[in-house]
């Protein structure tokens, strides 16, 4: 039987982690984010697809290609998370478990960063833990298809996005 496949995709600017505004975004890499995600998956029998684009339809076509073959999504859209319907739209249309990350905390920058469009999609949210949200991300992706753990969440229904 083979491992259930968890597609970690990243957004625009991701491929810049490590040197860009490191004071805010840290310096671990954006190849060093895939191996932790890499070595936290194996801990559960998952299998990781990483990727980056600073391509909007490029991620839209990925997150499309997941209804059939993954078992869920964990992603950061970077900037698309507060200005993309059309990834939003995408994400729902899986019906799978999403579980957003974002490096920083983003209710504690900007005004218009504060909030998150595609988060509407999302099972859960982690941010502002650094790198070790994508670790916490997996985890979190492991309890909800039943690999750890016995609590699961109620399952998401399509268009709900309520605050908690």
């Amino acid at each position: 039987m083979a491992a259930p496949l968890v597609a970690v995709y990243n957004g625009p600017n991701l491929n810049l982690l490590g040197t860009r505004q490191p004071e805010l975004y840290g310096r671990t890499t954006l190849a060093e984010v895939e191996a932790l995600c890499r070595a936290r998956a194996a801990l559960h029998g998952l299998e990781v697809e990483f990727r980056q684009s600073n391509h909007e339809g490029a991620l839209i076509d990925w997150v499309q290609s997941c209804r059939a073959r993954a078992a869920g999504i964990v992603i950061n859209p970077g900037g698309l998370s507060h200005t993309s319907v059309a990834l939003l739209d995408a994400l729902l249309a899986t019906d799978l478990p999403v579980i957003e990350v974002h490096v920083t905390n983003i209710h504690r920058r900007e005004p218009f960063r504060q909030a998150s469009v595609t988060g509407k999609a999302a099972t859960g949210i982690i941010a502002g833990l650094g790198p070790t949200g994508y670790a916490l991300a997996i985890e979190a992706m492991a309890g909800l298809l039943g690999l750890i753990g016995t609590a699961q969440p109620a399952p998401r229904r399509r268009g709900e996005g309520g605050d908690a």
